[in-house]
């Protein structure tokens, strides 16, 4: 039999609202995200420019040139990070953006969930590590790096590795208990 519910009392509902409201304190937060990203733009442009010199000689070294692609790709995938947080997270807990009709809008956007944000958080941290500890091999010959950093970026990167695999199992179990 269906049973009414009885009127919340007025501090409940003011409660209530204001704890609802509150969600818009992160907005500054994806605000501060946006200038990281803008940041972000700044320091791929220096790089690129610093990194291309070297390049421009009479003979330049395919080493440098590949670090050079591979700092970019870094600095790109971080940016990419950063914007999939933001869009993410402001759906997720702040308010829906509305583009529904626009052509340009990602696939992905207003499908990630936490569990789903988790997973591609981690994914994105282990293709920098990945990529640093690329580079640092690249280095190896030059001094640049010793082993002892050598081992601790490769103990860090299967560090991620195996902290994603670990999310990605126990989203696994909550899906399979149906329980949220």
């Amino acid at each position: 039999m269906f049973k009414p519910r009885a009127a919340k009392p007025k501090f409940e509902h003011l409660l209530e609202s204001v704890l609802f409201a509150s969600r818009w304190l992160m907005a500054p937060f994806y605000l501060g995200l946006i200038l990281a990203l803008i940041t972000l733009l700044w320091v791929f442009f220096a790089e690129l420019f610093i990194a291309i010199q070297p390049l421009l000689t009479l003979h330049p070294k395919p080493e440098n040139a590949i670090l050079m692609a591979l700092s970019l790709i870094d600095l790109s995938l971080a940016g990419n990070l950063l914007l999939i947080v933001t869009y993410s997270g402001y759906e997720n807990f702040v308010s829906k953006i509305d583009t529904a009709g626009h052509e340009d809008r990602p696939e992905w956007m207003g499908t990630v969930n936490f569990s789903g944000l988790k997973l591609k958080l981690i994914a994105s941290i282990v293709a920098i590590s990945g990529i640093a500890l690329l580079k640092a091999f690249m280095q190896i010959g030059n001094g640049v790096i010793n082993e002892r950093n050598l081992v601790w970026l490769v103990t860090l990167h299967m560090t991620f590795i195996l902290s994603g695999v670990a999310l990605a199992f126990m989203d696994w179990i909550v899906s399979k208990s149906g329980k949220h």
